[in-house]
């Protein structure tokens, strides 16, 4: 697992700025999407990934616990999926050109639709209740990505818990762009995986800065079941 180190500089700035540590606290279980980014094989399993993501694997038992706090609490659960198609070596063609061309064919072949690359990690607890959602590039919110924002506001879903992997590309791509078509996020610091320490931490320091809140595992899971206790004593 990552050591998470959020610099005391950094939450002290928050706080000037925002008058409390965390301004997310009071979430609505009700309204509260878990959105797991990207938790394939395509970055997860050797002699498969394009892109290995060791840490990820690390993660799943929180993922995990986080989906069935989620589902307990009201909310909803949605697995994202990076999905390959031809087009994009043309309308995406700033991103292949930063890569060689045998690393842009594996990515390809990784993530093609019906590819073992293309499932998500076996070990994950998908239930036949979760939605699952395609996109097509780093972030899910993009305009022509995915279709995420429509599923969202259409369920009254205004809140996401960002999980999954690379944490400083599709879930923190994914975590900003919420915040700017007006969603409340939060990145789940021991629920993301990157490919080193500091590339964790300094993700998660960006995002909490100026974007949303960052909180572990173990306390969403204590707010999630807090409020919705709360919730269903207010309605009684």
């Amino acid at each position: 697992m990552h050591k998470i180190s959020i610099p005391k500089s950094v939450t002290e700035r928050v706080i000037a700025r925002r008058g409390r540590e965390y301004v997310y606290d009071n979430l609505d279980p009700a309204k509260t999407a878990l959105v797991v980014v990207d938790m394939q094989n395509a970055f997860m399993l050797p002699g498969v990934a394009h892109a290995l993501c060791p840490m990820a694997e690390k993660i799943v038992p929180n993922i995990n616990r986080l989906a069935h706090a989620v589902r307990e609490s009201g909310g909803t659960v949605i697995w994202i999926k990076t999905t390959f198609k031809d087009d994009a070596l043309q309308s995406w063609s700033t991103y292949y050109d930063l890569s060689k061309p045998e690393q842009n064919a594996k990515r390809a072949e990784a993530l093609a639709a019906g590819s073992k690359g293309h499932e998500l990690w076996a070990a994950l607890d998908v239930q036949p209740g979760d939605l699952t959602v395609e996109k097509n590039r780093f972030s899910a919110f993009i305009q022509g990505s995915s279709k995420l924002a429509e599923v969202l506001r259409e369920r009254g879903l205004d809140t996401i818990l960002v999980t999954g992997t690379v944490t400083g590309v599709c879930c923190e791509s994914t975590a900003r762009d919420a915040m700017m078509l007006n969603f409340k996020c939060i990145m789940v610091t021991d629920g993301n995986a990157a490919m080193t320490d500091e590339d964790q931490n300094g993700a998660l320091i960006g995002f909490y800065l100026t974007f949303g809140d960052i909180m572990s595992t173990d306390m969403l899971v204590s707010l999630l079941k807090r409020n919705a206790r709360k919730g269903l004593a207010a309605a009684e």
